[in-house]
């Protein structure tokens, strides 16, 4: 047997490391800046679970450390608990004015917010700093290829034609005629090209497929190469909070539509997705990998802002029915709460890994080998 795909796998597996590993750290780092502002004192400091490989205790008793699973992490609250949760002899220890359970319902949900939020920051930086150094991309509404028999072909569009308008909409990027075409299926468009120093007036009758349960139109052409625009300072951080908001649209917008039907879940990853991306990401160099990780950083905020219990988004629900109530969720509710949301965690684990070993095509090589 073959063992030429160990150095792609080690590849892979470290990239996956190095990236789930910033993501968490800034993660968790949001809650801890957000902790100590609020004069919680942080017992530990955790990248990743189980047994430390390394750990060290700073000047204020916090204990750092990097554990063997790195599939996430945590931050340790002092007086974290309910007091009614704990035996005496734990209440005991706690430091008056330092527990993150006597805060505030209004702190106590900023220190739960500011793990979240700390994930869109780091996401908008990395853009800003590729869209100064590196450039942002800019794809023009220029035609690459054309398929054969495509609705563009039956139109008269060639290779290099620019798209100035569809019907009556300017066009800028090749991001618009993708946004205008998709709604128009099985559509007469008129288009407004410009081919060589002059402009043609032409129409396009869409063709549609399906996608999900809806559908939506097609052009049949592709981009043609995509330039970058570095941006100065202040143009490159407005573009990258644009840029973070528009992936975050984006990215509820599939979601929902997933949850209503609408589209598959096949694309669905988890960890073993996300490693193999990270490790091609990673081979296209330093600028890919950046980008790649300023979108996941982003899902990784969004999932935790989902309302499931044990999600920060579930703590944050909790606190806003407390701020209502005027006192907290009864602790069997909660309970019950955390419970089900866990089931809800790792029921999409499974469903995700499950994708995942899917698109690695390991049910069809166990088929083929019964077969």
């Amino acid at each position: 047997m073959s063992l030429n795909f160990l150095p792609d796998l080690i590849h892979s597996l470290l990239a996956f490391i190095v990236v789930l590993g910033v993501l968490v750290f800034v993660h968790e780092l949001g809650h801890y800046l957000a902790a100590r502002w609020c004069g919680v004192h942080i017992e530990v400091f955790s990248i990743g679970f189980g047994k430390a490989i390394a750990s060290w205790t700073d000047r204020v008793g916090t204990v750092w450390k990097v554990a063997w699973l790195p599939l996430g992490g945590y931050v340790k609250m002092h007086g974290q608990e309910r007091p009614q949760g704990v035996p005496a002899e734990v209440r005991a220890t706690w430091q008056q004015g330092r527990t993150f359970h006597e805060k505030s319902v209004g702190a106590r949900a900023f220190v739960v917010a500011a793990g979240p939020a700390a994930n869109f920051l780091l996401a908008a930086a990395l853009f800003a700093g590729l869209f100064a150094f590196v450039g942002r991309p800019v794809t023009e509404p220029v035609v690459g290829t054309v398929l054969h028999g495509s609705a563009a072909d039956q139109a008269g569009l060639v290779p290099g034609d620019r798209l100035l308008a569809i019907d009556g909409k300017p066009i800028t990027r090749f991001e618009d005629i993708q946004r205008i075409v998709t709604a128009h299926p099985d559509e007469p468009l008129p288009l407004l090209v410009q081919r060589d120093a002059r402009q043609i007036a032409l129409t396009a009758v869409t063709q549609d497929r399906m996608v999900g349960a809806q559908r939506v139109g097609m052009l049949g052409i592709s981009a043609g190469a995509s330039s970058y625009e570095r941006l100065p300072p202040l143009r490159a951080i407005g573009a990258a909070f644009a840029q973070t908001w528009q992936v975050s649209v984006d990215t509820l917008s599939g979601a929902w539509q997933m949850i209503s039907g609408r589209r598959g879940t096949a694309e669905l990853g988890g960890p073993l997705r996300i490693a193999q991306l990270s490790g091609e990401v990673a081979g296209l160099g330093a600028a890919s990998l950046v980008s790649f990780i300023a979108v996941l950083s982003i899902n990784l905020g969004l999932i935790n802002l989902f309302p499931i219990p044990i999600l920060d988004g579930g703590h944050l629900l909790f606190y806003f029915a407390e701020a209502v109530r005027g006192r907290p969720i009864p602790p069997r509710a909660q309970e019950y709460g955390f419970r089900a949301g866990a089931a809800v965690l790792v029921g999409l684990f499974i469903f995700v890994t499950w994708n995942d070993l899917s698109h690695f095509g390991l049910f069809r090589w166990v088929a083929h080998l019964i077969g």
